[in-house]
């Protein structure tokens, strides 16, 4: 594994983006009549852990580089970063919606306002309901550099013993508000924040020097593997779970956060040198990794897509070539909406005079 000094100067984490790409694929997949066993909806989940790592990573090397954070400079990033394709893809939605008459009878044209406001993950699914990740993310963008950065302004080391409190803290509020919200929707959105905040909680301790020593025994490829097959795994537990009501909660939300931890488990055998850090790193990976965001979004119009030109098709039949239609549109997504957005963002953060870190693809 790198030394510490190492992996503070590292500017990008390649294999990350293989991850998200990785989890792209899967969502779509798994939309689109793909195998049940690749479970592909806890793409998402990996998603919210490399969003709260990344982030908050890029936050502390701020912190350290420049004695502080810029929230205005953060909050002009996430935006142009976010935003522009949002949008434009929920336009193309209701676009869509209004030519098939479905405008006011289905979402997000019934539940418009939730989508421009991002209460997504209170929404009811319908041509844009994977947006409700988004609504889980903008909240996270919102709070959390104000919680672990600006009301914390003491020295290094006491500020690690708060910002690991603080985190583990809300962790145990995110579990802990679940039981009070599936009695009235069963998706148990407080769920989600447990795994964005175990991707922060990472970022904070592989931060420090006695943290990251600790995280060390966990750069091996056999971590990969391991998490694969716990991957594989999922659907036997969720059923379990389901078949003895062990929790009393649905299986799905109750394997998130055994999950989230798995992810953080993986996160630095990808990022120290080795096989899966190789192979993740190849550029077509890396290249489906900088789309992932727009490859996300796109996945509803990619299925409409193949369901006009293959109305037979079932299966892998449907689910292969919606990931390629949804990978086309996401490339043009990203070349034509994505990086002229997130240039725009950059130079108006220069034109202010913030400072501001080399920023890795956002996770969504």
């Amino acid at each position: 594994m790198r030394s510490h000094a190492e992996y503070l100067a590292l500017k990008r984490f390649p294999a990350l983006d293989g991850l998200r790409a990785v989890s792209a694929l899967l969502v779509v997949l798994f939309h689109n009549e793909g195998p049940d066993i690749l479970q592909g909806w806890l793409g998402v989940q990996v998603f919210f852990v490399l969003s709260g790592f990344l982030i908050t990573t890029l936050l502390l090397r701020e912190r350290d580089r420049t004695g502080r954070v810029s929230l205005r400079a953060f909050y002009i990033r996430r935006a142009f970063r976010i935003l522009p394709v949002y949008f434009l893809i929920l336009g193309l939605t209701l676009a869509g919606l209004l030519v098939a008459g479905q405008f006011l009878s289905q979402p997000p044209g019934t539940e418009l306002p939730q989508y421009l406001l991002f209460f997504t993950e209170f929404g009811h699914g319908g041509a844009y309901g994977q947006a409700w990740s988004l609504g889980i993310e903008q909240k996270f963008y919102l709070l959390w550099p104000v919680l672990a950065f600006c009301a914390i302004g003491v020295g290094r080391n006491a500020a690690f013993g708060l910002r690991l409190g603080l985190t583990l803290l809300l962790m145990a509020l995110s579990l802990a508000a679940v039981p009070f919200t599936v009695s009235s929707d069963p998706r148990g959105w407080p769920v989600h924040y447990f795994s964005i905040l175990m991707g922060c909680l990472l970022a904070v301790v592989m931060h420090n020097p006695r943290g990251y020593a600790l995280l060390r025994p966990l750069a091996r490829p056999w971590v990969a593997v391991a998490f694969v097959a716990a991957h594989l795994c999922v659907s036997f537990i969720v059923d379990f779970l389901d078949h003895h009501k062990v929790l009393g909660v649905p299986g799905f939300v109750a394997v998130v956060p055994l999950y989230a931890l798995a992810v953080a488990v993986l996160l630095p055998a990808l990022i120290a040198p080795g096989v899966p850090q190789w192979l993740l790193s190849r550029r077509p990976m890396v290249f489906l990794g900088e789309r992932s965001y727009s490859i996300y979004l796109v996945q509803s119009i990619a299925s409409g897509v193949v369901i006009v030109l293959l109305p037979w098709a079932t299966g892998m039949a449907k689910a292969v070539p919606a990931v390629l239609v949804a990978v086309l549109v996401a490339h043009f997504c990203y070349r034509w909406v994505e990086l002229p957005m997130i240039k725009r963002g950059q130079r108006i953060v220069r034109r202010a005079g913030r400072a501001f870190p080399e920023e890795a693809p956002a996770v969504s």
